[in-house]
């Protein structure tokens, strides 16, 4: 079997998979003005059948989880079965997705009867007027049912996603907050520390906080770092003897934090995305259109790989290609 390696040994078991770039919310810090189709860009989004056979030829490159993303992915009408193709033909071990949590109380059932191996759900604040005002949707006590609904079907893998912003969710209570919420539950809550992309330079400004903030907050209150498996995200994971779940931390602009890389892009318009900050992409949807294209699928794949970066250089305020996250997949 291939593996998918670059010039700098690191193996990539792991692949964002975007299959839409439309989403329901108008997060401020994504999509202020909702989404908006990019303009220029005529192409469709992958079909159904295009993402089966994409799937089918990663598995063969040593590719051992799959996260479906967006936009937010279940506003395709054929999601369920992209997911359900996904978990029963691809040989992928591993399926999981990042959500808004839209209709989550509604869908939580489906999504375990389908296969889904892992949830990340978007919760930027417990707060139900903050999580309004950052959303524009009054919709966190769905969002909550539906964990809990995940959780009666024994559904073991959520994680709950916070951006963190200055003076929205970055106080000592806002911390007390979520580690009460994760305290008897067996959830991981991530903060991830705001990113600049190519449209948000203002409000990146006016909001960005150093990820130092929660880390100090952490030490404090004895928290222990943890580490972590091959197919695993980059955040820094935290551990406590007194909390059923566990906290964790996404800080892009720390140091080494490429090293690790371990994840590859891939647009809802099927271009292969080295970097979610790079100013590469190729296409590779004109390989997708026949089953007997697979071999010429998986060798441009791999050489496309050899052009991957040692880092996004997002500390030298480089955003690359992306205008906003919703456009790559986040």
């Amino acid at each position: 079997m291939n593996t998918l390696t670059d010039t700098f040994g690191r193996k990539f078991p792991y692949i964002r998979l975007s299959i839409t770039d439309v989403c329901n919310y108008k997060c401020t810090y994504c999509l202020p003005q909702g989404y908006k189709k990019t303009p220029g860009d005529k192409r469709d989004f992958m079909s159904a059948e295009e993402i089966s056979r994409l799937t089918k030829a990663l598995s063969e490159l040593g590719v051992c989880k799959i996260r479906l993303t967006g936009g937010e992915p279940t506003v395709r009408k054929d999601f369920f079965d992209i997911l359900k193709d996904m978990k029963q033909n691809s040989n992928i071990p591993k399926v999981t997705m990042t959500t808004n949590g839209y209709r989550l109380d509604k869908i939580a059932q489906q999504l375990h009867e389908a296969g889904l191996d892992g949830i990340n759900i978007s919760i930027d604040s417990l707060n139900r007027e903050t999580f309004k005002k950052l959303t524009g949707h009054d919709r966190l006590q769905e969002i909550l049912t539906g964990i809990k609904i995940l959780q009666k079907l024994n559904f073991k893998n959520i994680k709950v996603n916070a951006v963190l912003l200055k003076g929205i969710n970055d106080s000592y209570d806002d911390f007390e907050k979520f580690g009460n919420f994760i305290k008897n539950n067996k959830i991981d809550f991530r903060f991830i520390e705001l990113m600049q992309t190519g449209d948000n330079l203002d409000y990146f400004k006016k909001n960005h906080v150093s990820s130092k903030i929660f880390k100090d907050y952490l030490h404090k209150n004895n928290w222990i770092h943890q580490t972590h498996g091959k197919d695993a995200g980059p955040s820094l994971n935290f551990i406590h003897s007194d909390f059923e779940g566990k906290f964790g931390l996404i800080a892009p602009y720390s140091k080494d934090f490429c090293k690790t890389c371990n994840r590859l892009r891939i647009t809802s318009r099927g271009d292969l995305r080295l970097c979610l900050f790079g100013n590469t992409g190729i296409s590779i949807r004109h390989l997708l259109q026949n089953d007997n294209q697979k071999e010429e699928l998986l060798d441009l794949v791999i050489k496309q790989l050899h052009l991957k970066k040692e880092s996004h250089y997002l500390e030298l305020g480089n955003t690359g290609i992306t205008t906003n996250l919703s456009s790559t997949g986040g």
